[in-house]
């Protein structure tokens, strides 16, 4: 399977999924409202605290009211779904690329390479990978938001190198490997331009699960004090204002709308990559 006919049954397989369009869609344009709407923001002015404007609810100026520091609830939003979007795909395709390689490496060249990769593999899995990032986020003075990206990326790409290890595996004792070993071609030539193409609907579906669960586990980490650093505008600083009880039974408006289009994203990345997942195995494609 060539490149090109792996992305037209991977957009067949989701278009012909009605959720998975629809989420696909969903997610398109959020994307793009956030990302369209930032460079417009006064990011200084829309942090500014405004003692006169605390905790306005909903209305005509303010679309979602502002919080206890009289902040623009919409305009936080934006800026903070801004960068928890960024963290996400920093994460998702820094730690994919990483595991890709590792994988690829690891599968196809296997005997002592394979088995010393895998160890090592072994011996990070036995770590718990939220708590070393908690861990290592703790002992960093004055960490940045590259800083904390570095770290979830250098716990985060096990996973993908496992699967792709394990289809790589498979892949090599497929005869079109054999037969381009004997015609001479050199092993990376080999992996690159054989075996990777082949793995496209692999590679895809698990780094858009993968995409939900970093910005899952980033919303999470920031929520609890262990994400992005203190000031930073994050979906998970805003949820926190839950953990006030008068503010999530009174002042919905501080925390809801972060919480919905968590759970929104995350439902249609979800859609999406079990669109991809069906594509990835003949066995489960609905045409």
């Amino acid at each position: 399977m060539n490149t090109s006919s792996a992305w037209r049954i991977m957009w067949r397989e989701v278009y012909n999924d009605k959720m998975a369009l629809f989420g696909l869609i969903v997610f398109i344009l959020i994307v793009a409202i956030v990302y369209i709407w930032y460079p417009f923001i006064d990011q200084a002015a829309a942090l500014r605290i405004d003692v006169f404007n605390r905790n306005q609810p909903p209305s005509a100026e303010y679309w979602l009211g502002t919080d206890s520091g009289g902040r623009d609830m919409m305009l936080n939003l934006i800026l903070s779904a801004r960068n928890s979007f960024n963290i996400a795909f920093l994460i998702t395709i820094g730690a994919g690329i990483i595991g890709v390689l590792v994988g690829l490496i690891s599968g196809f060249k296997g005997g002592h390479v394979d088995n010393a990769i895998m160890r090592v593999l072994d011996f990070i899995g036995m770590v718990p990978f939220l708590v070393m990032i908690i861990v290592f986020v703790s002992i960093i003075p004055n960490y940045s938001v590259v800083t904390f990206s570095l770290i979830f990326i250098a716990f985060s790409w096990q996973g993908t190198a496992r699967l792709i290890r394990a289809k790589a595996l498979q892949q090599g004792q497929l005869d079109y490997v054999s037969a381009s070993k004997t015609l001479g071609t050199r092993n990376i030539v080999i992996m690159f331009r054989e075996v990777l193409p082949n793995l496209v609907s692999i590679i895809v579906s698990n780094l858009t699960i993968s995409l939900a669960a970093n910005m899952g586990v980033e919303t999470g980490l920031t929520f609890l004090g262990f994400g992005l650093p203190h000031g930073t505008p994050s979906l998970g600083r805003l949820v926190f204002n839950a953990s006030v009880l008068y503010d999530m039974q009174n002042r919905m408006w501080v925390w809801l709308p972060a919480a919905l289009l968590i759970v929104v994203m995350m439902l249609c990345i979800n859609f999406v990559g079990q669109a991809l997942n069906r594509a990835a195995d003949a066995k489960k494609r609905s045409i």
